[in-house]
């Protein structure tokens, strides 16, 4: 086995909604692996304040973007090209959830969650091909799509849209993946269950009572997601194409 099996150094990483949560794990552990960085999200102090403090672990830039419209995903990308010849790693990760009873669940709730959850990724990938075309020269380009367990499984609350968008992206995965694997970019994509984040506000304020309901007996910490990215992320994941993996502790096959 290779010892850089599981190395990024040299890779070029951008990572959306990475200011926070999943998407500040998954930055933190491509640093570690020697991934040069690239987080954006919308609210400009967040990532530049996610960035400075992860910048004892390597180099990592802040790029504040609103990446739910069509031109705000193509202004990401021309931010990225004016610094980058090429991109080795795209991961959408930015995502919202709007949660309320089906009787009152409102256009807004699921417009919202549907652009920056399904629209996103598409419209990102495609503004960024060019640069995941330039890096596939020499390896792998990869696109990691952050979905969700709720897009595999149906959970209790009445998060419509969010559910909806999960499922649609692990499909739009599939697809993508068929048509890109010929040029050397991989698509894949994780599925998450219990992570503490602010959008996931029940695994982060009751762990404990949350652990109870999966198999494993805890929540997700920094390092599982961070592993099961830098491994699809990396060499070691070069095969992977079009699938997505459940990163949850084995509550899935429990539900």
């Amino acid at each position: 086995m290779p010892l850089d099996l599981f190395s990024l150094k040299g890779r070029v990483a951008l990572v959306t909604g990475g200011s926070r949560g999943i998407g500040k794990m998954i930055a933190a552990g491509f640093l570690k692996a020697g991934a040069r960085v690239y987080i954006s999200s919308r609210k400009q102090a967040a990532c530049d304040a996610t960035a400075a403090e992860l910048s004892a672990l390597g180099e990592i830039v802040s790029l504040p973007m609103d990446v739910s419209t069509v031109a705000g995903a193509k202004a990401l990308a021309a931010a990225i090209a004016a610094r980058e010849s090429k991109l080795d790693i795209l991961v959408n990760n930015a995502g919202a959830a709007w949660l309320e009873p089906i009787d009152v669940f409102p256009e807004k709730g699921w417009d919202k969650v549907m652009d920056l959850n399904l629209k996103s990724p598409f419209f990102l990938t495609q503004a960024l091909l060019p640069l995941l075309r330039a890096a596939a020269s020499g390896h792998v380009a990869k696109v990691i799509n952050i979905a969700s367990i709720d897009g595999i499984s149906v959970n209790p609350q009445e998060t419509y849209s969010y559910a909806a968008s999960k499922a649609g992206l692990i499909q739009l995965t599939r697809r993508m993946a068929v048509q890109l694997a010929p040029e050397q970019i991989a698509v894949s994509a994780i599925a998450p269950g219990a992570f503490a984040s602010e959008m996931n506000t029940v695994a982060r304020d009751q762990a404990e009572e949350t652990a109870k309901r999966i198999p494993l007996r805890r929540i997700g910490t920094d390092e599982d997601m961070a592993g099961a990215a830098i491994y699809l992320a990396s060499r070691a994941g070069d095969y992977v194409v079009g699938s997505t993996l459940i990163v949850d502790g084995g509550v899935t096959h429990a539900r």
